[in-house]
This record gives C-alpha cells, sequence and structure tokens, in this order.
C-alpha cells in the first residue's frame, strides 16, 4: 500500500465538503418558514396547516433518504464530482420552482420536499465517501467535518430569513428577507425559496470541483490499518453481503430511533415554543417568534458542531459507546424538553442538547458504517443504512403534527406526547447500541484503539 501522499492536499477537500454540506443543510432551515406558511396571501395560497408544513418537511427528508442510496451508487460510476454537479442542479431547480410556483401545499410538496429533497440526497454521500478515502485514519473525525456544514448552514439560511434581531440581546440586526424581500411580486417565503436555489446551485458547483478520489492504494504517510484501531486486516462488503448481515439492521435501526427526536425538534421548535412560550406567561406571541427563531438557529450551530465533537470522541471511546451514551442523553433530554420549554432559557438550552446529539448521528452512523464493512464501498453501503432514517424523517414530523393539529397556546398539553414517544425511541436505540457487535468477518472495528 502507498504511504506517499498525492500532490493535492487531502484538506482542500474537507473545505469543498463543508462548502457543499452548507448548502445541503437547507432542509434544516425549514422551521423558520413553517409560521408564515400557516398563514394566508392576499393572492390566494398558504394557510398550512400543522400537518401540513410537516408533510413538506417529511418528503424533504424521505426524499434525502431514498436518494442517498442512488447517489452512492451512481458515485461510484460515474464520479464523485458529476454526481455532487447533478445535486447542485437538482436542489437549486426545485428551490427556484418553489419560489415561482410554490403558493399551494401540493406545489411545496413536490417543489421544495420532493425535487429538493433528490438534490440533498443525490450530493449527501459525496463529501462523506470521498473524505473517508482520504482520511482512513480519522474517519470518525473527518465525518464530522465532512458534514458539520450541514448543521452549520442551517444556521446562516435560518437567520438570513429570519433576520439577525432574533438575538434579542445584541439589539439592532435586520428584519430577514422573509419581511423585506419580493422578487417579481412574489411573496417573501417564495422570493427567499427562489434567492436560495441560485446560491445552492452555485457555491455546490464550486466545491464539486475537488470531490476527488484519491489515487489507488493511497495511505497517509506513516500510517497503516493496524495503527489506526488495532486492527489485523481489512474485510471489504458488498452492498449485498451487507444486507445479510444482522448488524446492518441493528446499526439502521439505532439511526431511525435516534433520528425521530432529532427531525421532530427541528421540524415544530418554532411551533411549540410559540405556544408554550405564551401558555406559560413568560412572552408575547411576538416575542416567543424571536425566541423560538434564536432557538432554531442555536440548535442549528450545535447540530453542527455535534457532528464534529461526536465523531473525534468515538475515535476514542469507540463508535459503540458513542452511540449508547448519545442515544441515553437524547432521550433524557426529550422527557423533559415538554417542562423546560416555557422560557427562552430552557428552551434554548433544550434546543442545544437536541441538536448537539442529532448532529451527531450524521458523525457516528458513516464512520460505523465504514468500520463494520469497510471504506471501500462505504459510499454505497451508507447509503443503504441512511435510508432507515427516511423512516426517522417520516415518522418524526408526522407525529409532532398529527398529534398537535389545532394546539394553541391555551390546549399546549398536546405537544407533550409526541416528546414522550420521541424519548422512548431514543432510550431503545440506546439499547440496541449495547448488543452492535461487529460482523463475523469483521475484525472489533467497533472498540476504541488500544
Amino acid at each position: 500500500m502507498s504511504t506517499e501522499g498525492p500532490t493535492m492536499n487531502r484538506w482542500v477537500v474537507v473545505l469543498g465538503a463543508v462548502l457543499i454540506q452548507l448548502c445541503l443543510g437547507s432542509v434544516y432551515a425549514w422551521s423558520v418558514f413553517t409560521g408564515p406558511l400557516k398563514v394566508a396571501i392576499v393572492n390566494g395560497g398558504y394557510g398550512f396547516s400543522n400537518s401540513q408544513t410537516q408533510l413538506v418537511f417529511s418528503a424533504g427528508l424521505v426524499s434525502w433518504a431514498v436518494m442517498v442510496a442512488v447517489g452512492g451508487w451512481l458515485q461510484a460510476r460515474i464520479g464523485p464530482r458529476r454526481t455532487a454537479l447533478l445535486s447542485g442542479v437538482i436542489l437549486g431547480a426545485g428551490y427556484i420552482l418553489g419560489g415561482l410556483v410554490g403558493k399551494t401545499f401540493w406545489a411545496q410538496f413536490i417543489c421544495i420536499g420532493v425535487v429538493g429533497g433528490a438534490g440533498i440526497g443525490l450530493g449527501y454521500v459525496v463529501p462523506i465517501a470521498v473524505g473517508v478515502k482520504w482520511f482512513p485514519d480519522k474517519k470518525g473525525l473527518i465525518t464530522g467535518l465532512a458534514v458539520a456544514g450541514f448543521g452549520f448552514g442551517a444556521t446562516l439560511w435560518v437567520k438570513l430569513a429570519g433576520g439577525f434581531k432574533a438575538f434579542l440581546w445584541l439589539g439592532g440586526g435586520y428584519a430577514g428577507l422573509l419581511q423585506t424581500l419580493h422578487l417579481f411580486g412574489l411573496s417573501g417565503v417564495q422570493s427567499v425559496f427562489f434567492v436560495y436555489g441560485l446560491v445552492y446551485f452555485g457555491l455546490i458547483i464550486v466545491g464539486a470541483q475537488v470531490m476527488i478520489n484519491p489515487p489507488a492504494g493511497y495511505a497517509p504517510k506513516g500510517w497503516t490499518p493496524a495503527m489506526a484501531s488495532g486492527q489485523t486486516g481489512t474485510v471489504e462488503y458488498t452492498r449485498r453481503e451487507m444486507v445479510r448481515s444482522p448488524q446492518y439492521y441493528i446499526l439502521s435501526s439505532i439511526f431511525t430511533c435516534s433520528g425521530i427526536a432529532g427531525v421532530m425538534v427541528i421540524g415544530s421548535i418554532a411551533l411549540f415554543g410559540a405556544d408554550k412560550l405564551v401558555a406559560s406567561g413568560y412572552a408575547t406571541a411576538d416575542e416567543a417568534k424571536l425566541i423560538t427563531g434564536t432557538a432554531a438557529a442555536l440548535l442549528s450551530v450545535f447540530n453542527g458542531l455535534g457532528r464534529i465533537a461526536w465523531g473525534g470522541v468515538s475515535d476514542r471511546i469507540g463508535r459503540r459507546m458513542a452511540l449508547f451514551l448519545m442515544c441515553c442523553i437524547q432521550g433524557s433530554t426529550l422527557f423533559a424538553f415538554f417542562n423546560i420549554g416555557g422560557t427562552a432559557l430552557g428552551l434554548t438550552v433544550g434546543a442545544c442538547i437536541v441538536g448537539f446529539n442529532y448532529g451527531g448521528n450524521f458523525a457516528l452512523f458513516p464512520a460505523a458504517t465504514a468500520d463494520l464493512f469497510g471504506n471501500k464501498n462505504v459510499g454505497t453501503n451508507y447509503g443503504w443504512v441512511f435510508f432507515f432514517y427516511g423512516l426517522a424523517g417520516l415518522a418524526g414530523p408526522l407525529i409532532a403534527g398529527r398529534l398537535t393539529d389545532g394546539a394553541t397556546a391555551a390546549a399546549v398539553g398536546a405537544w407533550r406526547l409526541p416528546f414522550m414517544i420521541a424519548g422512548t425511541t431514543c432510550l431503545v436505540g440506546a439499547v440496541l447500541a449495547l448488543v452492535l457487535r461487529p460482523a463475523r468477518r469483521a475484525v472489533a472495528a467497533l472498540e476504541p484503539a488500544e
């Protein structure tokens, strides 16, 4: 195996990965649009119910999850650069069309949810697969860095759309694109969609230029697999071999259990926060919008931080123990979330913890997939693991939407049950993490390095 590095600096790949993921994180900015979408506009349209706002979000998550497998397959055949370029075209087109024709629920369901989610899915696995091949010595950390932009991106898109006035303690700020941008006579929501589509397209095209696999046989200078994790050999699973192993179903089920909590809070924090803060007497309706905007933005920041932190931690304590701890902390937070969400501090701290742990999923699961089933086919294999995240993307928002339709500040108790359900699924995921063991053909990759 070669130990000489290629001419391209491998850290440039990380920069390109972050740039791409910054745009793909658009799906997590959805909460900033849920409030405006519940209001009917003058020329007809909007007036969505809670369920409808969450169905668009779910459509994006499910489409994303399904297309990750397609993206993994495609990047192995036409190359990661071309796959990333295609992702940018489709994501950009979905948002541009959503801006131009997105007055109705079905228009947004298709354009933003289905088409936009497909663009996210096609490109999502590319930075991960390329990054793992360039950094086999730091799989946990590098997958965390590669997808950190996904979490941080949502903060940028939320604050650009909703405004920086949400940071009450800073004062000043600006009203945000939703209030100030009206292109071609379109509403604020549609105008933002249109502009975001153009931006996503341009930034992904730039990041795609460095999505290049290393030369065959590449290994970082001075590194060998045995030094990295105490392994005595590398076992590579094909997709067919992987899906026949019980480890595949255990790992994927943990992803579903852990993912439900995060997507539920991300999709509904603005709606829950508005009801709970007013019901507790802590804030007026207008003040509640500002507080929930801050909580949603900080959730996204901690989403990005969690990807880096949990990835690095798992390189030290092992993927299995990291998954167990992450699920336990997340479950405990969800059980408390309804009660602590009645103040700005409680809502924000709870959102940050949920975001931090939720972000950890997207560092731990690709790294665990590479550990269990090898680096060679990680792009394709992780796509099939990620498919189970789509179940979380469908279940989380729908549970929240269905159980809280018609909820108001006066009937805020309707929000308690969804959080209890999500907390329970996390604890189930923690139990499954304890029984996860390397596949029979694999070495003890899930355990920490000696």
